[in-house]
């Protein structure tokens, strides 16, 4: 028989996604990708700031925090049409890959950031 757990996770506010440059991660999570600063704080003991960014009335964050990018991040950000935010940030100088159309699956793209962190555009 289980215990019940009483500390039960409930959601997801967060994921951290590290990056180099806090400031340049800020212009392209923003500026390029559309999304909303929501926190932007000091913190000493991080080296930096506590960064969060977020699609407009979106539950869960992107934290920008210091450190080294170049990861594969696993976040999917939806949008509406695949193949126009493709052409539109193709237009605004994203790294961007190509826009893949599999039978059954909707269409996406893979996305890098200014540190090379990966992230998938999925209609």
């Amino acid at each position: 028989m289980s215990t019940p757990i009483k500390a039960e996770v409930t959601g997801i506010r967060t994921v951290g996604v590290p990056v180099a440059d806090q400031d340049r991660a800020l212009d392209f999570y923003v500026g390029v990708l559309g999304l909303e600063k929501r926190l932007d704080a000091p913190v000493a003991e991080l080296g930096g700031r506590w960064i969060e960014v977020a699609p407009a009335g979106a539950a869960t964050s992107i934290a920008l925090v210091p450190g080294e990018g170049g990861t594969e991040t696993g976040i999917r950000l939806t949008v509406a049409d695949a193949a126009a935010a493709h052409r539109e940030l193709t237009a605004r100088g994203a790294d961007v890959g190509e826009l893949l159309r599999w039978p059954g699956v909707p269409p996406m793209f893979a996305l890098r950031d200014p540190d090379g962190n990966g992230l998938e555009i999925v209609e």
